[in-house]
């Protein structure tokens, strides 16, 4: 069965949905594809995200990732909405789900690394979901 495709989308693709794809692509692209994606995009991933991924984890987002549009996406399965506090964007998938994280742009470290956190615990759960069957045709 091919694997399913999972966006992770937030406004400007810029922090919280290119850390979730960094790491999902990292601990889970044996379960799905994973993309991220936004509305609006910024000329560079967050520099903060960027800095504690590469010391965190030893990955360089910069090197494989960049902001994107939504419009660029694949046909997508599930549908990650990272909390955007606006209106978050939409696209057809047969599974939705929002995670809620508020954006640590700005913040202190710890901050992100909290957000970091969230987010590894979010993706654990969502690859044995998906390993269940959700979104699966």
């Amino acid at each position: 069965m091919p694997k399913i495709n999972v966006a992770f989308v937030c406004v400007h693709n810029s922090c919280r949905s290119q850390i979730a794809e960094a790491l999902a692509k990292t601990n889970y692209a044996d379960v799905f594809n994973a993309y991220s994606a936004g509305t609006e995009t910024k000329d560079k991933i967050n520099q903060d995200a960027v800095r504690i991924m590469k010391d965190r984890f030893q990955i360089d987002m910069e090197t494989s990732q960049h902001s994107k549009l939504i419009d660029t996406l694949p046909s997508i399965d599930i549908l990650v909405t990272m909390g955007c506090n606006v209106e978050c964007p939409y696209l057809p998938c047969k599974h939705r789900e929002d995670w809620g994280l508020d954006d640590p742009s700005g913040q202190p470290d710890k901050v992100f690394h909290q957000t970091i956190d969230l987010i590894e615990v979010k993706l654990e759960d969502l690859s044995q979901r998906i390993q269940k069957g959700l979104a699966q045709s």
